[in-house]
């Protein structure tokens, strides 16, 4: 194992798991191509593709984007919040008893 092999190797996460899926002819070919012009093995593309693709989704579901009315808005109401309902008492009272007090 040379130089660069022993760093990749220290680098690189246990890979236990597996996920097998199917695809075309041509899906497969555009990925071996891809992963050619990367310089990587095709599993390689295809784990570090899969995984930021999944990074960027999960930020996009996790992620509140405000305008700057909304951000005022939101603060505001932070910082001064109104004054609870007789609903939101009631459902306050109704939480403690069922939940908190066990």
């Amino acid at each position: 194992m040379n130089r660069r092999e022993a760093k990749a190797a220290r680098k690189a996460p246990m890979r236990a798991e597996r996920v097998g899926f199917r695809i075309d002819r041509e899906t497969k070919g555009l990925i071996e191509r891809a992963a050619h012009l990367e310089r990587q093995k095709v599993t390689d593309f295809c784990v570090t593709t899969l995984a930021n693709a999944a990074r960027r989704t999960i930020a996009e579901h996790e992620t509140l984007v405000l305008t700057e009315e909304e951000r005022r808005a939101f603060f505001d109401l932070l910082i001064h919040p109104p004054k609870p309902t007789k609903r939101l008492a009631r459902a306050f009272a109704e939480h403690r008893r069922r939940v908190a007090m066990r």
